[in-house]
């Protein structure tokens, strides 16, 4: 195996837990939900830097920034807030029905 190809095998399994970890933030409170390249884009840094410790976990992650939000990159922070009003919109036409 040459340097390059072992350094390229972490970077492949750093770059697939960081997908999960921003699926995680998508999917905050719907395990549901397909998360949207904008959480990608604005909280992965966010949950590596608060919550590595808890990927690949999903719940785990999902708990993590939840419970560091006040923490979060106002991106991410905008993100999450949007996920959990729309969330909360839909369980309420869900239970009127």
């Amino acid at each position: 195996m040459t340097r390059t190809q072992t350094i390229a095998s972490p970077l492949k399994t750093t770059a697939s837990l960081l997908a999960v970890a921003t699926t995680a933030i998508a999917l905050q409170t719907s395990p549901g939900l397909a998360f949207s390249s904008e959480a990608q884009q604005m909280c992965t840094g966010d949950a590596m830097r608060l919550c590595s410790s808890e990927i690949p976990d999903i719940p785990r992650v999902r708990a993590c920034m939840v419970r560091n939000k006040a923490q979060v990159s106002p991106g991410c922070r905008a993100v999450m807030d949007r996920e959990a009003t729309a969330s909360a919109s839909r369980k309420r036409e869900a239970a009127a029905q």
